[in-house]
């Protein structure tokens, strides 16, 4: 029906027709998947969760005399070092280290980029390895996002395709990735959004690749990769969304042009830190098939219940349910009623959505086709296939 050099140019000429996927569902209840496909040129979802498998590359710029950081804490919080001499990679859920004795662990990463994107001065304390070329051996400085260099987020894995629904059959508290989890079944959380999230309106992966351009942060970014854990072959329904964690993706943007708005720092009790990251994702109505897969809702959707009681990697489930349950606020677990909450904000989700239609239709966000689609045969490949224990 169209192709993305057509729908760029009415994006040029701001006349492409754009709805957000709660607007675009709605729609289709109306009049139907046929007629709206030929209405509409972009989809826009959105989604604001915890995603700790992120964080910033940051170059310094070179200390006179020149130092070679082998060692660098950022506000107490460690950052990678192991490669250019004044290049760090500062992991969003490292925690701070002991400072005076006390353990300060709810502060990380993810605050430590919140706030460098938002203006907020930080401190640098580094130790070099000295050398001929590099002979300063410390060096201790506060930075500000304007007097570094490059200040890039590279995510190595965000945007779960699907997710897990976690609760405890134990008998004592659980603290963990999802927040914490009451015994006897007191709760269940849930990470993803569900019928708004981006990749579970593209089932198949066949609108987005690497080189797709996204909303990141409340800035522009892009798909770089295929993510870590990268699961595309995780079991379907009939209308292609996965039961559980499938595909991920590894993102990267300037974290220069983003709001801290939208890149919170986070902490989960007894856990340790995360970041809250907003990510939309614009989706090219090319044919019909786009608008039913976007036209999916929470009834169809489904998630495993997992019972974090038992500490093994495969641990037991008590079964499906579908994201409509999980929203209701109530699921029922083996004749229980169960209280469910979500770790994603679905307001903040919405208002991503909301946001980068906004953009397109000013013409200020234009579609890329992707360069390369992403691996849709990859298997998941635990440890323990080959740990001698």
């Amino acid at each position: 029906m169209r192709t993305i050099a057509e729908i760029n140019e009415k994006i040029s000429r701001q006349r492409a027709v754009v709805l957000t996927v709660e607007e675009l569902k709605a729609r289709v209840v109306e009049v139907g998947a046929t007629k709206v496909a030929k209405e509409v040129d972009v989809i826009t979802t959105g989604t604001f969760e915890p995603m700790e498998s992120s964080g910033a590359i940051i170059n310094l710029g070179h200390t006179d005399p020149p130092i070679k950081i082998r060692r660098c804490w950022i506000d107490g919080v460690p950052a990678y070092t192991g490669f250019g001499a004044v290049d760090l990679y500062l992991g969003a859920s490292c925690a701070v280290e002991v400072i005076d004795g006390e353990e300060v662990r709810e502060r990380g990463g993810g605050h430590v980029i919140e706030d460098l994107i938002a203006g907020k001065p930080v401190h640098i304390r580094a130790q070099g390895q000295v050398t001929d070329c590099y002979p300063r051996a410390t060096f201790e400085t506060t930075v500000t996002c304007d007097t570094i260099n490059q200040f890039y987020l590279f995510n190595p894995r965000n945007l779960y395709q699907n997710f897990i629904v976690g609760v405890n059959g134990g008998d004592r508290p659980l603290f963990t990735y999802l927040g914490p989890l009451q015994p006897r079944l007191g709760n269940a959380v849930y990470s993803n959004p569900g019928a708004i999230s981006p990749l579970l309106n593209d089932p198949d992966l066949q609108l987005i690749g690497i080189g797709t351009r996204i909303f990141l942060g409340g800035g522009i970014g892009y798909v770089a990769w295929e993510g870590t854990q990268h699961f595309p072959l995780q079991k379907r329904l009939a209308n292609r969304t996965p039961i559980g964690p499938a595909a991920t993706l590894a993102l990267i943007g300037d974290a220069k042009q983003m709001d801290a708005r939208w890149v919170r720092g986070c902490y989960f009790k007894s856990y340790g830190p995360s970041l809250m990251l907003g990510v939309g994702v614009p989706f090219p109505v090319l044919n019909e098939q786009v608008v039913e897969h976007c036209a999916v809702q929470d009834k169809d959707l489904v998630a495993p219940i997992v019972d974090f009681s038992i500490p093994r990697r495969v641990r037991p489930t008590f079964g499906l349910v579908s994201y409509a349950q999980l929203k209701s606020g109530r699921v029922t677990i083996e004749g229980k009623t169960v209280r469910a909450a979500p770790l994603a904000s679905m307001f903040f989700s919405r208002q991503i959505a909301i946001e980068l239609k906004q953009w397109i239709e000013a013409g200020k966000f234009s579609l890329t086709q992707p360069v390369s689609p992403l691996p849709v045969e990859r298997s998941f490949l635990p440890q323990d296939r080959w740990a001698d224990f």
